[in-house]
């Protein structure tokens, strides 16, 4: 057949489009591939400090003869773990330590302040003379022997939603509600103190400020939830995927959730209700009024699960009871405790979850007038936080430590 101009020109654009379709194909994997090595950075980092070269948790903390004597009830988990991190970093003090978990992992060792300890397996007994439980070991963990180590006159910090909304139980960030834990100190009556759900820490460093200076009518959360959230087990399988998906090409590890992880992001899964919002959504309403006390704050969340390793990303819409320009609002939020502002547009540098990662502050960005919101009544803020740290371990030191003061 003769080699007339359209036939020419069919080829040609048959040859870019296949350049194309490799140029495309290329750039996917080395996106992949960037991804993948971002995750494998951010697990190295989670290790590093945290590990010994035979994985054991190696930290050391403030051991004087007067402290409190403390156990961790799950220490084998991730926030378990984290907990140890962080009295180290915090010099919490203490006398006495225990690492408790089930009766699989009774017996392993954990090493922490020059010591190795023997993991004990977790039984009503274990709280006998003991004054102060950090609590990881998930709800019904917590429901079982939360009580019961109060009974023996031993204070809970409990990790879990078990008691988060139970009457009498105060639900705190040291930050924006100490008081309601205040009737409650080291040498008085024991009792339960419930850490709120992670999400519900990040949204609410960054908000309560703003809700104190002009008051939040309504606030619209939109959350991007870490693989930490789900337990180190989330944690390695987000790993393993990412692994096999640059390495072979497809997905054949799904034990922990039941879609794909890598590269990939899905509804968050805990259980749906009845109004058609998951408990995880539910739970940053009812705690956000209880937090701050006040029930006349309309609140609604959609909650997601993004393949990132240990820090959540939450983007923020408020509706204001009165006016607030974003220059008050940033000043307003640069003096806050334990916020971070990293807001500079001419850049185009916001809070990531990779600036969250480890560390123990909030950080704030995209501060913006809600142009759809008339008479500076509207604010929009993005948010991450460490979700193993602040919206968890720390949160609980912290609680810790206010029964100290």
């Amino acid at each position: 057949r003769a080699d007339t101009p359209t036939r020419r020109d069919e080829r040609r654009r048959g040859t870019r489009d296949e350049r194309t379709t490799t140029m495309r194909a290329t750039t996917s994997a080395r996106a992949r591939i960037a991804n993948a090595n971002a995750l494998k950075a951010t697990t190295k980092r989670i290790a590093r400090g945290a590990r010994g070269t035979r994985g054991a948790v190696r930290v050391e903390a403030k051991r004087t003869a007067d402290g409190p004597k403390v156990v961790i009830a799950g220490i084998t988990g991730a926030v378990g773990q984290e907990f140890l991190r962080v009295l180290k970093e915090r010099d919490f003090p203490y006398s006495e330590m225990k690492m408790l978990a089930s009766a699989r992992s009774a017996g392993s060792k954990v090493d922490f302040d020059g010591e190795t300890y023997v993991v004990e397996e977790l039984t009503e007994s274990s709280f006998d003379g003991q004054d102060i439980a950090l609590f990881s070991a998930g709800g019904s963990i917590s429901k079982k022997f939360g009580p019961v180590a109060v009974e023996k006159g031993c204070f809970v910090v409990d990790n879990s939603s078990a008691f988060r909304m139970t009457d009498g139980v105060p639900l705190v960030i040291p930050e924006v509600n100490p008081e309601a834990m205040a009737h409650l100190k080291l040498g008085g009556k024991a009792g339960i103190i419930a850490n709120p759900n992670c999400s519900t820490i990040i949204a609410l460093m960054a908000v309560t400020p703003i809700h104190r200076a002009v008051g939040v009518e309504r606030m619209v959360v939109s959350t991007y939830q870490a693989a930490s959230g789900a337990g180190a087990l989330a944690m390695k399988e987000l790993e393993q995927q990412t692994r096999e998906v640059v390495n072979d090409g497809e997905c054949k590890t799904m034990e922990i959730f039941q879609w794909q992880y890598a590269f990939n992001l899905f509804s968050h899964n805990a259980p749906m209700t009845e109004n058609g919002y998951n408990e995880e959504e539910m739970k940053m309403v009812k705690e956000t009024r209880k937090i701050w006390d006040f029930k006349d704050v309309n609140i609604t969340a959609t909650c997601i699960r993004v393949p990132v390793m240990r820090a959540h990303a939450e983007s923020i819409n408020l509706t204001l009871k009165n006016p607030l320009d974003e220059v008050k609002a940033k000043e307003i939020l640069s003096s806050a405790a334990g916020v971070s502002i990293i807001d500079d547009r001419a850049a185009n540098r916001f809070p990531t979850p990779l600036d969250a990662t480890d560390n123990d502050d909030v950080y704030v960005g995209r501060i913006r007038q809600d142009i759809s919101q008339p008479n500076n009544k509207g604010l929009d803020l993005f948010v991450c936080g460490d979700q193993i740290k602040k919206g968890a371990a720390l949160n609980a030191v912290q609680c810790a430590e206010l029964l100290l003061k």
